[in-house]
């Protein structure tokens, strides 16, 4: 038991009068320190389950802020590689309900638009994919068979993983790409002059294998074939159902305000222009609606970690009424003993915050690595966590330590 608190020894007065009151021993904030540790080290199972109590809230708030942080880091990658400058043009309703269309000449009349850095298209067809001439026509599996221009991938971002995209020979032949989702679901994993699969009716060769793409997703799922070749052979009315243009990117607004009625001059009305990177936004934008909800979850994590450092400062004091007695027999006074059991809350709540914080930027990192995203976790997060635990703490220790100071020496010794 420290001795820090006992009284100075009576100083004579003045003249030789009688001597002077003594005066307390003030507490350093090195001997606070140590007798707030002092009480934690002597039940050391208990403090440990109220720090998880309180480590487990933080973390739970750090890890959240952490992985959304991510995300958005990720995202913002994902769009700087993929472009926030493309935008599509695809044929809305007629005045009378029907199904619209582009006019042919609308990809030619987008390109000689200003700022407009490139553009093309693809167009819908009736024809069917399948793996072979023994498949029912009836397993479609929800595939598409489009036709498409050859400079598509330079306005969508398309990237071959194997064999090679449609060009000025092939694409007047039977030849196909095809987008990961159709390749798997047909199961071809590879292109090759021997590789074929059956399109409405005639075998055709698969030329080459489409990377995902996050911006214009509907490829995935696409069979593709020459423009010209879809005309021949496919019943394909010319008409493109999909346009897709990259702007400069100082001009997206501008050109994605005229871009209807430069595509359909007659009826303006009757197309849709969007901006496909606006999706990943907006699905940005749920994902940090449920981060809200999580970070309530952590928030009454935090608070019941805050409920456990209030029982264990309230029986500490219980347990140790002999020694509050004590150490006011000798002299301390009731803001010495009420700093000291403030200090072994605050010291328990640290020691939650920091071990959350680090539990929580380890959740994260291993989520990120997960899901092959950068880890992020803002310096606000960690120095908030750890704000949070001390503001928990000092109110759950507030009253333990209100109670230790207001206990009589007398009735404390009486109890031992």
């Amino acid at each position: 038991m420290s001795t820090m608190n006992a009284t100075k020894e009576l100083e004579p007065a003045a003249g030789g009068g009688p001597p002077r009151r003594p005066r307390p021993a003030r507490m350093n904030p090195a001997d606070v320190l140590r007798v707030g540790g002092s009480g934690l080290r002597s039940r050391p199972m208990r403090v440990f389950l109220s720090a998880l109590g309180i480590a487990i809230g933080i973390a739970a708030m750090v890890g959240v802020v952490g992985i959304s942080t991510s995300s958005s880091e990720n995202l913002d990658r994902r769009l700087a590689a993929l472009g926030t400058n493309l935008l599509t043009v695809t044929p809305g309703t007629s005045f009378s309900g029907d199904d619209a269309h582009l006019p042919t000449e609308a990809v030619s009349m987008i390109g000689n638009m200003e700022h407009v850095e490139s553009v093309s298209a693809i167009g819908r067809t009736q024809a069917k994919v399948y793996r072979n001439d023994h498949t029912p026509k009836q397993e479609t599996g929800g595939l598409t068979v489009s036709a498409a221009r050859t400079d598509l991938p330079k306005s969508v971002g398309a990237e071959i993983v194997d064999g090679r995209w449609l060009n000025a020979a092939n694409s007047r032949y039977p030849a196909v790409v095809l987008g990961p989702k159709a390749a798997a679901q047909l199961g071809v994993h590879r292109a090759g002059d021997d590789v074929r699969v059956w399109l409405d009716g005639q075998w055709f060769t698969v030329v080459g294998l489409l990377a995902a793409n996050e911006l214009v997703p509907s490829l995935d799922s696409s069979a593709l074939v020459g423009w010209s070749e879809a005309e021949r052979q496919l019943d394909f009315d010319g008409y493109p159902t999909a346009i897709y243009t990259r702007a400069d990117d100082g001009s997206v607004g501008d050109v994605q305000a005229v871009l209807g009625a430069t595509a359909n001059p007659e009826t303006p009305s009757e197309t849709e222009v969007s901006r496909p990177s606006d999706a990943l936004a907006a699905k940005e934008a749920t994902d940090d609606a449920l981060s809200g909800l999580l970070l309530g979850l952590g928030g009454v994590a935090l608070l019941v970690g805050g409920v456990g450092v209030a029982n264990t400062m309230v029986i500490s004091v219980l347990e140790r009424r002999s020694e509050i007695g004590l150490r006011r027999s000798l002299g301390a006074t009731r803001g010495q003993i009420r700093t000291q059991f403030l200090a072994e809350a605050l010291l328990l709540s640290a020691l939650g915050g920091l071990g959350g914080v680090l539990l929580g930027i380890a959740v994260t990192g291993g989520y990120a690595s997960y899901q092959g995203w950068p880890s992020v976790v803002p310096v606000w997060a960690m120095a908030g966590g750890v704000g949070a635990t001390l503001v928990i703490g000092g109110l759950a220790g507030f009253y333990p330590a209100v109670r230790a100071a207001r206990l009589p020496p007398t009735e404390a010794l009486a109890t031992h």
